[in-house]
């Protein structure tokens, strides 16, 4: 049989569970129970007071209201350049029209005299 076989798994050790029973002492942890090693990335990531999440909040909000004024700002000198565009667009077609009328009409004299002469 020439077909390719998959190699075998080897087999784990089961890593156990995490799950604490409910009757266990320690189920709730208190104030100082944690200890982490100062490597410990949990040791890094300190946790915040509700005043610190607060400013965080107003943080975040003034941010997103400062970024939201920008963009309205952007977005209005956008609209006023379009804006200035079409109006520019607009008197350019007008003339472009009054040009090809006086082209025209230059085009009807000119067939008038030459025949006319």
């Amino acid at each position: 049989d020439t077909t390719p076989k998959r190699p075998r798994l080897h087999s784990r050790k089961s890593s156990g569970t995490i799950i604490v029973p409910r009757e266990h002492p320690r189920v709730e942890l208190k104030e100082g129970d944690e200890v982490f090693d100062e490597d410990d990335a949990r040791a890094m990531s300190p946790r915040r007071s509700s005043q610190d999440l607060e400013k965080m909040s107003e943080d975040a909000k003034v941010q997103l209201n400062e970024h939201a004024k920008i963009l309205q700002k952007s977005l209005l000198e956008i609209f006023n350049r379009i804006e200035a565009v079409k109006e520019e667009h607009d008197k350019l077609d007008s003339n472009n029209k009054f040009l090809q009328k006086y082209i025209g009409d230059l085009m009807s004299t000119s067939k008038i005299t030459a025949t006319g002469a």
